[in-house]
């Protein structure tokens, strides 16, 4: 399938600081591409390039087979954009501001006001629709924003912090609309966010950026293989075990921790698994659990900051 965004060795730089160094990437329709690092990474900075609205100082960008830099109105057309700020009128009325948005995107009437009533309904602000926006809460602002990010139902939907300041059940119909979207709907959903359970969660593929680089991209799984931190082993027994010291002594483990009658040891990878438990049943250790804990892609995120910090990357 061909990609839909293209982005080959992009840089961008304001005065003498690169915001963004030789990122190369792509993202195909249908998917959630997540695109994750610290404040000042370069993820807004992004968004903001994919839609025509800085020219890049290096490298080349394609969108649907467009350069932003010549048809960024034409790729606008397509895309819905949530910004870090709610960036609505407040002195208009919920509805007000998605009438005077839909226009801008040429929505007929007919299908504007539909387009309206459904996006408010999902977002649970129907009863209060002919109130100022200035009245309304965080929360309330952002379900807004979302409505109206989503009006034109474009082909890609830019999201960046899309869950800030929503409650569990209002981020819980953001998640579900973005799964929606990607798998029923053949959208791409680009996401940029801090909450990385967010990320592990929605994201088929993930981009990891510190400082304007790209540190690594993949699924989660390409990730987990790559950048394996150690993969923890909880295992329960019947009763306490006090010959844990014989465990180090089993290739590719790495920590040991006791807690009572359950164990918690790291390993480098899942084949360690077999010859840990075999060296259990041999030192008559009586077993009732044993539970391998993925690794997490907080563990993986951490550990690439952390290895930039320490100049390993």
């Amino acid at each position: 399938m061909e990609s839909s965004i293209v982005v080959e060795r992009l840089s961008h730089r304001f005065d003498d600081r690169f915001v963004l160094n030789e990122l190369s990437y792509d993202v195909r329709q249908g998917e959630v591409f997540a695109l994750l690092g610290p404040n000042g990474a370069g993820k807004t900075t992004s968004i903001r390039l994919l839609n025509g609205l800085y020219k890049p100082t290096e490298g080349k960008i394609r969108v649907f087979s467009k350069d932003p830099v010549t048809h960024g109105s034409q790729i606008r057309q397509e895309t819905g954009v949530l910004t870090e700020t709610s960036a609505l009128y407040e002195r208009l009325t919920a509805r007000e501001n998605l009438l005077f948005f839909g226009r801008l995107y040429g929505l007929t009437e007919s299908l504007l006001l539909k387009r309206i009533d459904e996006t408010m309904g999902f977002f649970a602000l129907k009863t209060r629709e002919n109130e100022r926006v200035g009245t309304y809460s965080k929360g309330m602002k952002q379900r807004l924003a979302l409505a109206r990010a989503f009006l034109n139902h474009p082909r890609i939907l830019f999201l960046d912090e899309p869950t800030a300041s929503l409650d569990p059940e209002s981020s819980l119909q953001v998640h579900e609309l973005i799964e929606s979207l990607s798998k029923n709907d053949d959208r791409i959903v680009f996401l940029c966010t801090h909450r990385l359970e967010e990320a592990e969660r929605l994201a088929d593929r993930i981009a990891i950026l510190n400082n304007g680089k790209l540190l690594a991209l993949g699924s989660l799984d390409e990730l987990r293989r790559r950048f394996n931190p150690g993969l923890w082993v909880e295992i329960e027994l019947l009763r306490p075990f006090g010959e844990q010291n014989t465990l180090e002594n089993v290739r590719g483990v790495s920590k040991i921790q006791v807690e009572d009658s359950r164990l918690r040891v790291q390993v480098e990878e899942e084949s360690v698994i077999p010859a840990l438990v075999n060296e259990l049943v041999l030192r008559k250790a009586e077993i009732l659990r044993v539970s391998p804990q993925k690794v997490t892609l907080e563990e993986i995120y951490f550990k690439l900051q952390t290895e930039v910090r320490e100049g390993a990357l």
